[in-house]
């Protein structure tokens, strides 16, 4: 029968000094704009105006579904945009209509 040896874990190093001093978040590669749902495609897919007047399709989040958060067309929303692909985006929040008071 053979023995194994035990073998002794290695030091865990930070993040930082494994990968030369360059840490990656992947908050910072996310840019976050707001926009207006135009029309609903199917799929939770969406057609979202920006602020900018650029038109993109997104989708809804991951947690929205979850709570069952719906939107419309028409709704304001916060949208995620990857710095890659700028005509994708992901739907983050829905702003809650103010209404006005008489």
């Amino acid at each position: 029968m053979a023995r194994h040896k035990q073998r002794r874990h290695a030091e865990t190093k930070p993040a930082a000094k494994m990968n030369g001093g360059y840490t990656r978040n992947r908050r910072e590669d996310i840019l976050t704009v707001d926009g207006q749902i135009t029309e609903a495609l199917g799929y939770e897919n969406y057609r979202v105006e920006l602020e900018n007047g650029i038109t993109i399709l997104a989708t809804i989040s991951g947690k929205m579904r979850q709570n069952h958060i719906r939107v419309m067309p028409g709704d304001r929303v916060e949208v995620e945009l990857s710095v890659y692909d700028l005509t994708h985006g992901r739907i983050s929040r829905r702003y809650k209509v103010q209404q006005q008071t008489i």
